[in-house]
């Protein structure tokens, strides 16, 4: 029997703001004792990014050889929008991140600003980055809803059990569930263990990822691995899209 090996389903190469070249990063999340993917930012909002369709079209000859290629997708980005189906198809997943939430005046909050706009409360905030998410869920055509805990800067310094009330939590959950959308356990922006189990409890599949960017962290899966197992999933239960398919057939 094959050992079995985690999948890190998101990592950063040279196409956008990662420090390895595509193979690297396979070879280096395969040191980490996991398989690799090369999933780089497409959206024209991300300073290295891929970000034309015929950028994405070099991007994906170049990756075609990888078994595992994928891409992130900023959803405020129209540059999803653009892509065909046959475009979008070319990748064995996709992952949608919510990077800034619009506000009702146009603007937009990320999520590396230092602070939120003046007179912007954090519950007036919340109220609009938990519209955000079921907003990626019910459009973006992804298999991973990555680090599903970011927020902006000022809001990491609160407890993430008091920052996020439980009927936040079960509208992020429901949205991810109601359109097959997996949870990332992210290793670089690490969610509340109330909220895995909530999402697991709902049936939500969890996937694997470390974001990692550098040789430190790309296929560094110990912690979100760990995770997983404590609250009583099996490895054969997280994503693959080998096995367990995608949206997109």
């Amino acid at each position: 029997m094959t050992h079995w090996q985690p999948l890190d389903c998101h990592a950063h190469s040279t196409c956008s703001d990662g420090v390895l070249a595509p193979d690297e990063v396979c070879a280096t999340a395969a040191g980490h004792g996991a398989r690799g993917t090369v999933s780089d930012h497409v959206s024209r909002d991300v300073r290295f990014a891929v970000k034309s369709s015929d950028a994405f079209d070099a991007y994906t000859a170049l990756i075609a050889h990888l078994p595992y290629r994928s891409a992130e997708f900023c959803s405020h980005d129209s540059l999803w929008r653009e892509l065909s189906p046959e475009q979008l198809g070319r990748l064995t997943h996709r992952i949608g991140s919510l990077h800034a939430v619009p506000m009702d005046d146009g603007t937009l909050v990320r999520m590396f600003q230092r602070e939120l706009p003046p007179g912007l409360t954090r519950d007036a905030y919340m109220a609009r980055h938990l519209l955000a998410i079921e907003t990626l869920a019910d459009t973006m055509p992804i298999e991973i809803f990555a680090h599903p805990t970011l927020v902006p800067y000022e809001l990491r310094e609160l407890p993430a059990e008091e920052l996020w009330r439980e009927e936040d939590e079960v509208r992020l959950v429901a949205a991810l569930k109601r359109n097959g959308i997996c949870f990332e356990i992210s290793n670089r922006y690490r969610a509340h263990l109330r909220l895995v189990q909530r999402a697991i409890d709902s049936g939500v599949r969890m996937s694997l990822g470390s974001d990692g960017h550098v040789l430190e962290q790309i296929g560094n899966l110990a912690w979100p691995l760990e995770i997983a197992r404590s609250l009583g999933l099996g490895d054969d239960a997280l994503y693959d899209p080998a096995v367990h398919g995608t949206r997109l057939g």
